[in-house]
């Protein structure tokens, strides 16, 4: 059980404490409630390029680094397709430094044209050496855009293209800003040997100040119901054949989403998983196949990525695959097996939550879905799935028409 308290300031920054005085140090975690989904679809990249233009400078920090490195402090961040997550760990004593810098931050950053120009810069290489110029990269926003067709999880939080992003004005991202960076549109979570009375003085002290902002009400279009299975064949010099399978599923608030998960570990994670001990060491059909799903907010795709060799070709790899799914679907699988997998989900939770990083990230990430309580009915709710729930939500996943296949083609073996 994760004990916390919570308070939201008057702007609507909503507030969450976890003390625990095992350690020294200290995670501030602040979350944004916008991720590549808010984008618009012609200028896609933005809130990645956020991620770096917001330690570019703020209004009265020209060197954030610098400042949180005489704290003996850390820092880093990430951008998804849901939401950006900003987050320091530092020692006890020198935590109203994160409380400084993030509240400049999000009170309003430099913005500069230099620093703009930097930021757009480094997006840029990184689109280049991890998504087009690395073999594979593309791969994953093909299957996007071949799954979905109107939800913004059609792109990946790099953007659709590098023209988005290199045509990106100062205009853009003060509004980008201004738009989404607020209080009211915020959650911070601290972890550590504090006290509520310490960090609400802390929090009225830095941020109780800033205003709140006009952030839109979010109105996504929903993917609508897919009815006849899609595919596309790309060729590129690539060492080997490859094969990227995508099923629709429910998304993380689903009553389904933990059986979902339980599915994805059933046929790929670990050794004695269906894919691994069939598919590659049995049939010697893949060097390499994997299965995972997204995790997304919304609702997502259950992803199968595999790697073929070139004895297989693309009609047995996929037929193996389908003749696996149908062990789930079939219910083919004992409940020592599931419970193999349960086990294994729930000591992977547990021992994430022994960090006080982790601690933050996850409070404030529950808080974002509904109410941070929910931290606590994980490993009930991963328990609560029984077989035949698994096989009700296979059922429902593994259909022909549900289906979105890219066969990436090594043009060597043409």
């Amino acid at each position: 059980m994760i004990k916390f308290e919570k308070f939201t300031l008057n702007n609507g920054l909503r507030v969450i404490v976890h003390k625990d005085d095992t350690t020294p140090l200290v995670a501030f975690n602040l979350l944004y409630d916008v991720g590549a989904k808010d984008e618009n679809p012609n200028q896609t990249g933005f809130a990645h390029l956020f991620e770096h233009l917001m330690f570019g400078g703020s209004i009265n920090v020209k060197n954030y680094d610098k400042v949180l490195q005489k704290a003996s402090g850390e820092n880093n961040a990430f951008t998804n397709n849901d939401y950006t997550n900003y987050y320091i760990t530092l020692p006890k004593q020198n935590l109203e430094t994160a409380f400084y810098l993030e509240s400049d931050r999000m009170l309003s950053l430099a913005f500069s044209q230099n620093s703009l120009d930097v930021q757009k810069n480094v997006v840029c290489e990184e689109f280049k050496q991890r998504y087009l110029n690395q073999p594979y990269g593309d791969a994953l926003a093909e299957i996007r855009s071949l799954a979905y067709k109107k939800h913004p999880y059609q792109w990946q939080t790099i953007g659709k293209e590098l023209s988005h992003i290199t045509n990106a004005s100062l205009d853009d991202v003060k509004s980008f800003f201004y738009k989404f960076y607020a209080p009211n549109n915020a959650i911070l979570s601290i972890a550590g040997d504090v006290n509520l009375i310490e960090i609400q003085k802390l929090c009225e002290k830095w941020f109780g100040d800033i205003p709140k902002r006009n952030v839109p009400k979010r109105n996504l279009p929903q993917e609508p119901e897919q009815k006849e299975k899609r595919s596309k064949e790309i060729i590129k010099d690539v060492p080997s054949n490859a094969l990227y399978m995508a099923y629709h599923t429910g998304g993380r608030t689903d009553d389904d989403y933990h059986a979902t998960d339980l599915i994805s570990d059933l046929l790929a994670n670990g050794p004695s998983s269906l894919f691994n001990k069939i598919l590659i060491k049995e049939k010697k059909l893949f060097p390499q196949i994997d299965a995972y799903i997204q995790g997304s907010i919304d609702p997502g795709l259950l992803n199968i990525n595999a790697r073929l060799f070139d004895t297989t070709s693309y009609e047995v790899a996929e037929n193996a695959i389908k003749t696996e799914i149908n062990k789930i679907t079939n219910g083919d699988f004992s409940e020592k097996e599931l419970t193999k997998v349960k086990n294994k989900s729930i000591s992977n939770m547990l021992f994430s939550n022994i960090e006080i990083l982790d601690i933050a990230m996850e409070l404030a990430y529950f808080e974002l879905l509904g109410n941070a309580e929910l931290i606590n009915s994980v490993e009930d709710n991963i328990l609560e799935v029984s077989k035949s729930d698994i096989i009700k939500t296979a059922q429902k996943i593994f259909k022909e028409e549900n289906l979105s296949c890219l066969y990436y083609k090594s043009k060597n073996l043409i």
